[in-house]
Protein backbone atom coordinates (compact mmCIF):
# COMPACT_ATOMS: atom_id res chain seq x y z
CA UNK A 1 0.00 0.00 0.00
CA UNK A 2 2.78 2.58 1.22
CA UNK A 3 4.40 1.70 -2.23
CA UNK A 4 1.32 2.65 -4.16
CA UNK A 5 0.49 5.85 -2.05
CA UNK A 6 4.17 7.01 -2.39
CA UNK A 7 3.78 6.75 -6.63
CA UNK A 8 0.86 8.28 -6.37
CA UNK A 9 1.48 11.31 -4.67
CA UNK A 10 5.34 11.96 -5.95
CA UNK A 11 3.89 14.74 -7.97
CA UNK A 12 6.27 17.71 -7.77
CA UNK A 13 4.48 20.40 -4.90
CA UNK A 14 5.93 22.96 -2.79
CA UNK A 15 8.01 22.89 0.65
CA UNK A 16 5.64 25.64 1.55
CA UNK A 17 8.16 27.73 3.36
CA UNK A 18 6.30 30.39 2.31
CA UNK A 19 2.61 31.18 0.87
CA UNK A 20 2.32 31.90 -2.08
CA UNK A 21 5.74 30.62 -3.05
CA UNK A 22 8.53 32.37 -4.45
CA UNK A 23 7.89 31.10 -8.32
CA UNK A 24 4.65 33.29 -7.92
CA UNK A 25 6.71 36.70 -6.92
CA UNK A 26 6.06 39.41 -9.41
CA UNK A 27 8.89 41.79 -10.79
CA UNK A 28 6.14 44.60 -10.13
CA UNK A 29 7.42 44.96 -6.49
CA UNK A 30 10.18 46.31 -5.96
CA UNK A 31 12.45 48.95 -3.62
CA UNK A 32 9.42 51.37 -2.85
CA UNK A 33 7.14 48.76 -1.59
CA UNK A 34 9.69 47.39 0.31
CA UNK A 35 10.36 51.28 1.63
CA UNK A 36 6.88 51.54 2.51
CA UNK A 37 6.81 48.18 4.05
CA UNK A 38 9.45 48.47 6.54
CA UNK A 39 8.30 52.19 7.39
CA UNK A 40 4.70 50.79 7.91
CA UNK A 41 5.86 48.34 10.97
CA UNK A 42 4.73 49.08 14.26
CA UNK A 43 7.61 51.30 16.62
CA UNK A 44 7.65 48.12 19.06
CA UNK A 45 7.50 45.41 16.40
CA UNK A 46 9.53 42.20 16.65
CA UNK A 47 11.86 41.55 14.12
CA UNK A 48 13.58 38.30 12.70
CA UNK A 49 16.95 38.79 10.50
CA UNK A 50 17.73 36.57 7.76
CA UNK A 51 21.83 37.51 6.12
CA UNK A 52 22.47 35.51 3.14
CA UNK A 53 25.99 34.75 2.27
CA UNK A 54 26.23 33.66 -1.06
CA UNK A 55 29.85 31.94 -1.07
CA UNK A 56 31.28 28.61 -0.87
CA UNK A 57 34.89 27.16 -1.39
CA UNK A 58 33.81 24.46 -3.36
CA UNK A 59 29.50 23.49 -5.11
CA UNK A 60 28.14 20.39 -3.81
CA UNK A 61 26.45 19.18 -6.91
CA UNK A 62 23.30 18.28 -4.99
CA UNK A 63 22.45 22.08 -3.55
CA UNK A 64 19.73 24.34 -4.53
CA UNK A 65 21.06 27.45 -2.99
CA UNK A 66 21.88 30.26 -4.25
CA UNK A 67 25.49 29.86 -4.28
CA UNK A 68 28.78 30.80 -5.75
CA UNK A 69 32.42 29.91 -5.58
CA UNK A 70 34.41 33.13 -5.08
CA UNK A 71 38.08 32.89 -6.57
CA UNK A 72 39.10 35.59 -5.05
CA UNK A 73 38.46 37.08 -1.18
CA UNK A 74 38.11 40.53 -2.60
CA UNK A 75 34.91 39.39 -4.38
CA UNK A 76 33.52 38.03 -1.03
CA UNK A 77 35.04 41.76 0.78
CA UNK A 78 33.02 44.17 -2.44
CA UNK A 79 29.97 41.98 -1.07
CA UNK A 80 30.06 42.61 2.99
CA UNK A 81 30.41 46.48 1.54
CA UNK A 82 27.33 46.36 -0.19
CA UNK A 83 25.46 44.22 2.53
CA UNK A 84 26.73 46.30 5.07
CA UNK A 85 25.16 49.45 3.00
CA UNK A 86 22.00 47.60 2.94
CA UNK A 87 22.15 46.59 6.62
CA UNK A 88 22.29 50.61 7.58
CA UNK A 89 19.69 51.49 4.89
CA UNK A 90 17.42 49.22 6.08
CA UNK A 91 17.83 49.81 10.13
CA UNK A 92 17.64 54.17 9.18
CA UNK A 93 14.14 53.37 7.94
CA UNK A 94 12.55 50.98 10.37
CA UNK A 95 10.70 52.63 13.24
CA UNK A 96 13.62 53.43 16.15
CA UNK A 97 12.05 50.72 19.15
CA UNK A 98 11.98 47.87 16.95
CA UNK A 99 13.71 44.83 18.31
CA UNK A 100 15.08 41.71 16.92
CA UNK A 101 14.37 39.03 18.61
CA UNK A 102 15.84 36.08 15.96
CA UNK A 103 19.28 36.40 13.93
CA UNK A 104 20.16 33.46 11.49
CA UNK A 105 23.13 34.06 8.61
CA UNK A 106 22.49 31.30 6.00
CA UNK A 107 24.49 30.57 2.42
CA UNK A 108 26.02 29.20 0.69
CA UNK A 109 28.38 29.25 3.89
CA UNK A 110 28.59 31.52 6.21
CA UNK A 111 31.94 29.99 7.70
CA UNK A 112 33.69 31.03 4.38
CA UNK A 113 33.95 34.77 6.30
CA UNK A 114 37.22 35.51 7.13
CA UNK A 115 37.61 36.11 11.23
CA UNK A 116 37.23 39.77 10.91
CA UNK A 117 34.42 39.99 8.40
CA UNK A 118 32.64 37.63 10.99
CA UNK A 119 32.82 40.76 13.50
CA UNK A 120 32.44 43.35 11.27
CA UNK A 121 28.82 42.08 10.15
CA UNK A 122 27.96 41.30 13.59
CA UNK A 123 28.51 44.89 14.67
CA UNK A 124 27.01 46.19 11.88
CA UNK A 125 23.80 44.20 12.40
CA UNK A 126 24.08 45.41 16.13
CA UNK A 127 24.56 49.18 14.81
CA UNK A 128 21.97 49.37 13.00
CA UNK A 129 19.20 47.20 15.06
CA UNK A 130 18.71 46.96 18.57
CA UNK A 131 19.51 43.35 19.02
CA UNK A 132 17.95 41.92 22.11
CA UNK A 133 20.41 40.11 24.70
CA UNK A 134 18.23 36.91 24.62
CA UNK A 135 18.05 37.09 21.03
CA UNK A 136 18.36 33.58 18.97
CA UNK A 137 21.85 33.88 17.04
CA UNK A 138 21.86 31.06 14.53
CA UNK A 139 24.64 30.47 11.85
CA UNK A 140 24.98 27.70 9.07
CA UNK A 141 28.35 26.10 8.89
CA UNK A 142 30.33 23.86 6.79
CA UNK A 143 32.57 22.33 9.08
CA UNK A 144 35.49 21.87 6.32
CA UNK A 145 36.22 25.55 6.41
CA UNK A 146 35.42 25.69 10.48
CA UNK A 147 38.97 26.75 12.30
CA UNK A 148 39.45 27.60 15.93
CA UNK A 149 39.96 31.44 15.03
CA UNK A 150 36.42 31.39 13.21
CA UNK A 151 34.83 29.90 15.84
CA UNK A 152 36.07 32.18 18.63
CA UNK A 153 34.60 34.87 16.05
CA UNK A 154 31.29 33.05 15.81
CA UNK A 155 31.31 33.46 19.95
CA UNK A 156 32.38 37.01 20.32
CA UNK A 157 29.65 38.03 17.92
CA UNK A 158 27.16 36.48 19.79
CA UNK A 159 26.34 33.40 17.85
CA UNK A 160 24.61 30.60 20.53
CA UNK A 161 23.45 28.38 17.58
CA UNK A 162 24.78 26.49 14.74
CA UNK A 163 23.96 24.13 12.16
CA UNK A 164 26.16 22.10 10.59
CA UNK A 165 25.71 20.69 7.07
CA UNK A 166 26.54 16.40 6.71
CA UNK A 167 23.79 15.15 4.32
CA UNK A 168 25.65 11.92 4.12
CA UNK A 169 28.94 10.17 5.31
CA UNK A 170 29.12 7.54 2.80
CA UNK A 171 31.91 7.83 0.51
CA UNK A 172 30.22 6.58 -2.54
CA UNK A 173 27.43 9.38 -1.89
CA UNK A 174 30.14 12.39 -1.10
CA UNK A 175 32.08 11.47 -4.57
CA UNK A 176 28.75 11.33 -6.29
CA UNK A 177 27.85 14.99 -4.83
CA UNK A 178 30.98 16.13 -4.76
CA UNK A 179 31.21 17.09 -0.66
CA UNK A 180 33.63 15.12 0.63
CA UNK A 181 33.97 15.47 4.35
CA UNK A 182 34.44 13.06 6.95
CA UNK A 183 33.11 12.32 10.52
CA UNK A 184 36.28 12.86 12.20
CA UNK A 185 36.32 16.73 10.59
CA UNK A 186 31.97 16.91 11.37
CA UNK A 187 33.55 15.76 15.18
CA UNK A 188 36.24 18.45 15.12
CA UNK A 189 34.42 20.92 14.21
CA UNK A 190 31.14 20.42 16.46
CA UNK A 191 33.92 20.49 19.49
CA UNK A 192 35.68 23.80 18.22
CA UNK A 193 32.50 24.82 18.68
CA UNK A 194 31.33 23.74 21.87
CA UNK A 195 34.81 24.82 23.38
CA UNK A 196 33.85 28.41 22.09
CA UNK A 197 30.06 28.28 24.67
CA UNK A 198 28.33 27.59 21.08
CA UNK A 199 26.43 24.18 22.36
CA UNK A 200 23.23 24.20 20.65
CA UNK A 201 24.03 22.03 17.61
CA UNK A 202 21.58 21.32 15.20
CA UNK A 203 22.74 18.95 12.49
CA UNK A 204 21.12 18.45 8.42
CA UNK A 205 20.91 15.16 6.75
CA UNK A 206 19.73 14.62 2.72
CA UNK A 207 17.48 11.56 2.06
CA UNK A 208 16.91 10.76 -2.03
CA UNK A 209 20.93 11.57 -2.47
CA UNK A 210 22.38 9.26 -5.44
CA UNK A 211 23.14 5.46 -3.74
CA UNK A 212 21.46 6.07 -0.77
CA UNK A 213 19.89 2.94 0.36
CA UNK A 214 17.72 2.81 3.61
CA UNK A 215 20.61 0.78 5.65
CA UNK A 216 23.41 3.31 4.43
CA UNK A 217 21.10 6.62 6.00
CA UNK A 218 20.93 4.43 8.97
CA UNK A 219 24.44 4.10 9.41
CA UNK A 220 24.63 7.86 8.56
CA UNK A 221 22.83 8.48 11.53
CA UNK A 222 24.10 6.38 13.78
CA UNK A 223 27.27 8.41 13.30
CA UNK A 224 24.84 11.92 13.42
CA UNK A 225 23.69 10.85 16.70
CA UNK A 226 26.97 9.80 18.17
CA UNK A 227 27.74 13.89 18.03
CA UNK A 228 24.82 14.52 20.14
CA UNK A 229 23.30 17.23 18.65
CA UNK A 230 20.24 18.95 20.06
CA UNK A 231 18.39 19.20 16.14
CA UNK A 232 18.72 17.02 13.53
CA UNK A 233 16.46 17.98 10.39
CA UNK A 234 16.23 15.65 7.45
CA UNK A 235 15.24 16.93 3.78
CA UNK A 236 14.61 15.08 0.73
CA UNK A 237 16.96 15.82 -2.11
CA UNK A 238 14.99 18.17 -4.53
CA UNK A 239 16.57 16.70 -8.26
CA UNK A 240 15.56 19.83 -10.49
CA UNK A 241 18.11 19.61 -12.94
CA UNK A 242 16.19 22.00 -15.54
CA UNK A 243 16.59 24.54 -13.27
CA UNK A 244 20.04 23.72 -11.31
CA UNK A 245 22.71 23.46 -14.09
CA UNK A 246 25.22 22.05 -11.56
CA UNK A 247 22.47 18.95 -10.62
CA UNK A 248 23.23 17.48 -14.50
CA UNK A 249 26.38 16.45 -13.03
CA UNK A 250 24.31 13.50 -11.03
CA UNK A 251 23.14 10.35 -12.78
CA UNK A 252 19.60 10.31 -12.37
CA UNK A 253 20.49 6.73 -12.43
CA UNK A 254 21.57 6.75 -9.19
CA UNK A 255 18.89 8.29 -7.36
CA UNK A 256 16.24 6.38 -5.69
CA UNK A 257 12.79 6.19 -6.82
CA UNK A 258 9.76 7.79 -4.50
CA UNK A 259 8.70 4.33 -2.45
CA UNK A 260 12.70 4.15 -1.45
CA UNK A 261 12.70 7.51 -0.70
CA UNK A 262 9.87 7.16 1.58
CA UNK A 263 11.65 4.31 2.99
CA UNK A 264 14.90 5.98 3.51
CA UNK A 265 12.67 8.81 5.48
CA UNK A 266 10.64 6.74 7.40
CA UNK A 267 13.72 4.97 8.63
CA UNK A 268 15.33 8.23 9.69
CA UNK A 269 12.29 9.37 11.19
CA UNK A 270 11.46 5.86 13.53
CA UNK A 271 15.10 5.89 14.44
CA UNK A 272 15.17 9.32 15.69
CA UNK A 273 11.76 9.17 18.29
CA UNK A 274 13.07 5.61 18.86
CA UNK A 275 16.07 7.49 20.49
CA UNK A 276 13.92 9.80 22.26
CA UNK A 277 14.08 13.10 19.93
CA UNK A 278 10.76 14.63 19.70
CA UNK A 279 9.27 14.76 16.01
CA UNK A 280 8.85 18.82 14.91
CA UNK A 281 6.29 18.69 11.77
CA UNK A 282 7.62 16.87 9.08
CA UNK A 283 11.21 16.65 8.84
CA UNK A 284 12.64 18.06 12.23
CA UNK A 285 13.80 16.76 15.20
CA UNK A 286 14.68 18.26 18.66
CA UNK A 287 15.71 16.62 22.20
CA UNK A 288 12.78 16.82 24.33
CA UNK A 289 14.52 19.64 26.37
CA UNK A 290 15.41 21.79 23.58
CA UNK A 291 12.95 24.96 22.61
CA UNK A 292 11.90 23.72 19.42
CA UNK A 293 9.95 20.44 20.79
CA UNK A 294 8.62 22.32 23.79
CA UNK A 295 5.77 24.26 22.17
CA UNK A 296 4.25 25.91 18.95
CA UNK A 297 6.89 25.91 16.11
CA UNK A 298 6.47 28.08 12.81
CA UNK A 299 7.31 27.62 9.65
CA UNK A 300 9.44 30.05 7.73
CA UNK A 301 12.27 29.68 4.68
CA UNK A 302 14.84 28.51 7.24
CA UNK A 303 12.44 25.67 8.15
CA UNK A 304 10.64 25.00 11.54
CA UNK A 305 11.71 27.77 13.91
CA UNK A 306 9.93 29.11 17.70
CA UNK A 307 10.48 32.40 15.73
CA UNK A 308 7.63 34.62 16.26
CA UNK A 309 8.13 37.94 15.15
CA UNK A 310 5.95 40.20 13.13
CA UNK A 311 8.42 40.60 10.38
CA UNK A 312 10.99 39.09 9.09
CA UNK A 313 13.83 41.17 7.34
CA UNK A 314 15.95 39.49 4.67
CA UNK A 315 19.47 41.23 3.17
CA UNK A 316 22.00 39.92 0.92
CA UNK A 317 21.49 38.58 -3.00
CA UNK A 318 18.12 36.52 -3.34
CA UNK A 319 17.55 37.22 0.75
CA UNK A 320 13.39 37.30 1.40
CA UNK A 321 11.96 39.32 3.71
CA UNK A 322 8.32 38.60 5.09
CA UNK A 323 6.03 41.56 6.33
CA UNK A 324 2.42 41.79 7.43
CA UNK A 325 1.31 42.79 4.07
CA UNK A 326 3.50 40.89 2.00
CA UNK A 327 6.83 39.31 0.52
CA UNK A 328 10.15 41.28 -0.94
CA UNK A 329 12.80 39.38 -2.56
CA UNK A 330 16.59 40.65 -3.21
CA UNK A 331 18.10 40.59 -6.84
CA UNK A 332 19.86 37.17 -6.92
CA UNK A 333 22.85 37.60 -8.82
CA UNK A 334 25.61 39.47 -6.42
CA UNK A 335 26.66 42.07 -8.86
CA UNK A 336 23.02 42.71 -9.58
CA UNK A 337 22.47 42.94 -6.12
CA UNK A 338 25.77 44.98 -5.63
CA UNK A 339 24.14 47.48 -8.53
CA UNK A 340 21.00 47.88 -6.79
CA UNK A 341 22.46 48.74 -3.25
CA UNK A 342 24.64 51.70 -4.86
CA UNK A 343 21.97 52.96 -6.99
CA UNK A 344 18.86 52.67 -4.77
CA UNK A 345 20.38 51.32 -1.13
CA UNK A 346 17.64 48.89 -1.76
CA UNK A 347 18.05 45.09 -3.62
CA UNK A 348 14.36 44.07 -3.88
CA UNK A 349 13.72 42.65 -7.54
CA UNK A 350 10.07 41.23 -7.15
CA UNK A 351 7.78 40.50 -4.34
CA UNK A 352 4.03 39.40 -3.73
CA UNK A 353 1.45 41.93 -2.28
CA UNK A 354 -0.87 39.97 -0.22
CA UNK A 355 -4.35 39.46 -0.93
CA UNK A 356 -6.22 38.56 2.02
CA UNK A 357 -7.16 35.74 0.51
CA UNK A 358 -3.45 35.00 0.30
CA UNK A 359 -3.35 35.35 3.95
CA UNK A 360 -6.04 32.93 5.29
CA UNK A 361 -4.45 30.04 2.76
CA UNK A 362 -1.04 30.94 4.44
CA UNK A 363 -2.47 30.66 7.86
CA UNK A 364 -4.30 27.27 7.14
CA UNK A 365 -1.02 25.86 5.35
CA UNK A 366 1.35 26.74 7.83
CA UNK A 367 -0.85 24.79 10.63
CA UNK A 368 -1.12 21.93 8.33
CA UNK A 369 2.48 22.08 7.93
CA UNK A 370 3.39 22.28 11.57
CA UNK A 371 0.06 20.57 13.58
CA UNK A 372 -1.12 18.76 11.02
CA UNK A 373 -4.65 20.19 11.93
CA UNK A 374 -7.16 22.15 9.64
CA UNK A 375 -9.32 24.28 11.99
CA UNK A 376 -12.68 25.92 10.99
CA UNK A 377 -12.53 27.83 14.81
CA UNK A 378 -8.98 29.52 14.44
CA UNK A 379 -9.73 30.56 11.04
CA UNK A 380 -13.09 31.65 11.62
CA UNK A 381 -11.68 33.57 14.37
CA UNK A 382 -8.95 35.52 12.66
CA UNK A 383 -10.58 36.08 9.00
CA UNK A 384 -14.43 36.33 9.54
CA UNK A 385 -16.85 34.63 7.21
CA UNK A 386 -14.52 35.23 4.39
CA UNK A 387 -13.30 31.80 6.01
CA UNK A 388 -16.15 29.65 4.50
CA UNK A 389 -15.04 29.43 1.47
CA UNK A 390 -11.59 27.55 2.40
CA UNK A 391 -13.91 25.38 5.13
CA UNK A 392 -15.93 24.34 2.16
CA UNK A 393 -13.05 23.19 0.42
CA UNK A 394 -11.78 21.35 3.84
CA UNK A 395 -14.79 19.78 3.58
CA UNK A 396 -14.85 18.62 -0.29
CA UNK A 397 -11.43 17.69 0.57
CA UNK A 398 -12.82 15.28 3.56
CA UNK A 399 -15.24 13.78 1.12
CA UNK A 400 -12.73 13.14 -1.18
CA UNK A 401 -9.83 11.12 0.73
CA UNK A 402 -10.00 7.29 0.12
CA UNK A 403 -6.62 6.52 0.96
CA UNK A 404 -7.10 8.02 5.00
CA UNK A 405 -4.87 10.25 5.14
CA UNK A 406 -7.25 12.98 6.87
CA UNK A 407 -10.01 12.15 9.86
CA UNK A 408 -12.62 14.31 10.54
CA UNK A 409 -12.62 16.44 13.65
CA UNK A 410 -15.40 18.40 15.81
CA UNK A 411 -13.43 21.01 14.52
CA UNK A 412 -12.51 20.25 10.58
CA UNK A 413 -9.83 17.48 9.65
CA UNK A 414 -6.65 16.27 10.98
CA UNK A 415 -3.79 14.62 9.29
CA UNK A 416 -3.53 10.46 9.82
CA UNK A 417 -0.21 9.20 10.98
CA UNK A 418 -0.49 7.75 7.58
CA UNK A 419 -1.51 11.34 5.79
CA UNK A 420 1.66 13.01 7.67
CA UNK A 421 4.30 11.57 4.88
CA UNK A 422 2.27 13.36 2.11
CA UNK A 423 1.43 16.73 4.01
CA UNK A 424 2.76 18.54 1.30
CA UNK A 425 0.24 17.30 -1.39
CA UNK A 426 -2.47 17.56 1.30
CA UNK A 427 -1.55 21.45 1.63
CA UNK A 428 -1.31 21.74 -1.98
CA UNK A 429 -5.04 21.27 -2.15
CA UNK A 430 -5.46 24.91 -0.58
CA UNK A 431 -2.88 26.14 -3.17
CA UNK A 432 -4.86 28.94 -5.34
CA UNK A 433 -1.50 29.40 -7.51
CA UNK A 434 -0.42 25.74 -7.70
CA UNK A 435 -0.07 24.81 -11.70
CA UNK A 436 -0.08 28.59 -13.06
CA UNK A 437 2.87 29.57 -14.41
CA UNK A 438 6.05 28.05 -14.68
CA UNK A 439 7.34 26.95 -11.28
CA UNK A 440 9.53 23.68 -10.75
CA UNK A 441 9.07 21.90 -7.55
CA UNK A 442 10.55 18.84 -5.34
CA UNK A 443 8.27 15.54 -5.37
CA UNK A 444 5.74 15.06 -2.90
CA UNK A 445 7.73 12.27 -0.76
Amino acid sequence: MMRDLAKRYAAPVPRYTSYPTTPHFSTGIGHLHTIAWLSGLPERANLSLYVHIPFCASLCWYCGCNTNVANRYATVSRYLDALMSEIANVGGIVPPEHQVSHVHWGGGSPSHLAPADIARLAEGIRTSFRVRDDAQFAVEIDPRELDPERARAFNEAGVNRASIGVQDFDPAVQAAINRRQSHETTRHAVAMLRDQGISSINIDLVYGLPYQTRASVARTLDQVVALEPDRIAIFGYAHLPDRIRHQRLIDEKTLAGPADRLGQANRLARKLCELGYARVGLDHFARPEDELAKGSVRRNFQGYTTDTADALIGFGASAISRFPDGYAQNAPGVADYEQRIDEVGIATSKGKVLTDDDKMRAFAIERLMCDFEFSRASLSERFGGAAAGLIAEADSLLEADRDGLIERTSDGFRVTALGRHFVRSICACFDAYLGHGAARHSIGV
